[in-house]
């Protein structure tokens, strides 16, 4: 636990927040906001999706009062350097939890036990003294890459304390794993909160943000750009995502989310991209289907809407071969708007012409129904990032 000297950096910090548009404000502290919300008595607030029963707003916020109720904002983010932030009261005996909605990542402010902590094995938490019924509190869940933080702090006195987990991946499946890995969770995908056990919380207000803006370059993509879900704690800076991110000179943020394809970027690309100002938007997606010559467009056009030079990357090499039909697709949409890519399928290839996955450049994932080559290593990693200084060398000037 730490004490503030003075309180007024966050009282401050609350009324910037709560004087706040919906977007878009840079904070003093490089924060940008996505989203905000003051909740009140008789308001309209339809981001919210609110459990059937056990929830109302009141003139002190949004009460949850029923035991299990779960509250969701409506909005979808996967930036990996972002958090929430929550001004609440919590009644003497609640047990609040600060959630996703798969629920990957859960964690928990308990004023009973006077502790806080993160769903991990084993649990990461720590005693929190300090917790007072009468006191309002900022809540704060922060993810940076394969780091995940729950923060608290006091309004009334400036008390804080937090506690920190780091996801840390296996590498491979099975017998491709290299360790047996930490499971943390990564925040997929829309930001739940509710009453575990007690009588209620009042959430008074809810901001997104993401921890950075006027960003140099946006990485978009599904698992292939999330390799914090996989990539071994030990070696992550080696991950083609951080090795761009080390070299280019300016602010880089990636937004992967594993398993998903175009129509989910599209979703999740409005509710981010507009409020950082992105110089350079990165597209790797395709390995889950989806790649119609109309949505890459539809996702082209969007990206250039927004001021931003849109880069339509091949997707890397796979088991299957199904990246040279995809990629055929991606070529005639980049000739289309005549925009660059990186071509990550010759990169891990065995020839280097984009046909045949070379499985010393991918993690191996030993599954039941088959054995899977297609998430960058360390060695994919770095070929795929010294493809981008062939193919996209104008990102790092």
């Amino acid at each position: 636990m730490r004490r503030y000297r003075s309180l007024r950096f966050y009282g401050l910090c609350f009324l910037c927040i709560i004087s706040t548009p919906v977007g878009g404000q840079n904070n003093p502290d490089g924060t940008v906001v996505l989203y905000n919300q003051v909740f009140g008595a008789g308001g309209n607030h339809p981001d919210m999706i609110l459990p059937a029963s056990g929830a109302c707003f009141t003139e002190n916020g949004l009460l949850l009062n029923g035991k299990g109720a779960l509250a969701r904002l409506n909005k979808y983010y996967a930036l990996a350097a972002r958090l929430v932030r929550y001004r609440v009261r919590f009644s003497a005996d609640a047990v609040a939890v600060f959630q996703s909605d798969q629920p990957d990542f859960k964690a928990r402010v308990d004023m009973v036990r006077k502790s806080i902590g993160i769903d991990t094995k084993p649990e990461t938490g720590k005693a929190v003294p300090f917790l007072n019924s009468k006191h309002d509190y900022l809540v704060e869940v922060h993810r940076d890459y394969q780091t995940a933080m729950l923060k608290l702090v006091d309004l009334h006195t400036g008390a804080a304390d937090s506690v920190t987990a780091t996801m840390d991946g296996q590498g491979g499946v099975r017998a491709g794993a290299t360790g047996a890995g930490f499971f943390v969770g990564l925040q997929h995908d829309y930001y739940c909160f509710g009453l575990a056990e007690g009588s209620g919380i009042w959430i008074q207000q809810m901001t997104v943000l993401s921890k950075a803006g006027n960003v140099k370059l946006l990485l978009y993509g599904d698992s292939i750009t999330e390799p914090e879900g996989y990539f071994p704690t030990s070696g992550f800076a080696a991950s083609w995502t951080q090795l761009i991110r080390q070299r280019i000179a300016g602010t880089v943020i990636s937004s992967g989310r594993g398993g998903t394809t175009i129509n989910e970027l599209l979703m999740r690309i409005k509710n981010e991209l507009p409020f950082l100002k992105a110089r350079y938007v990165m597209v790797t997606i395709g390995t889950n289907g989806g790649n119609t010559e109309e949505n890459l467009g539809a996702l082209v056009e969007y990206i250039r809407s927004q001021g931003a030079i849109p880069i339509l990357n091949n997707i890397p090499a796979n088991e299957s071969g199904s990246q040279v039909p995809v990629n055929a697709v991606i070529e005639k949409v980049r000739q289309r708007y005549k925009i660059k890519g990186a071509r990550f399928d010759h990169a891990t290839s065995l020839d280097a012409d984009g046909a045949v996955v070379d499985k010393t450049t991918m993690w191996h994932e030993d599954y039941d129904f088959g054995q899977i080559y297609h998430h960058p290593n360390r060695k994919g990693s770095g070929l795929m990032y010294l493809q981008t200084l062939k193919d996209v060398p104008e990102i790092y000037e």
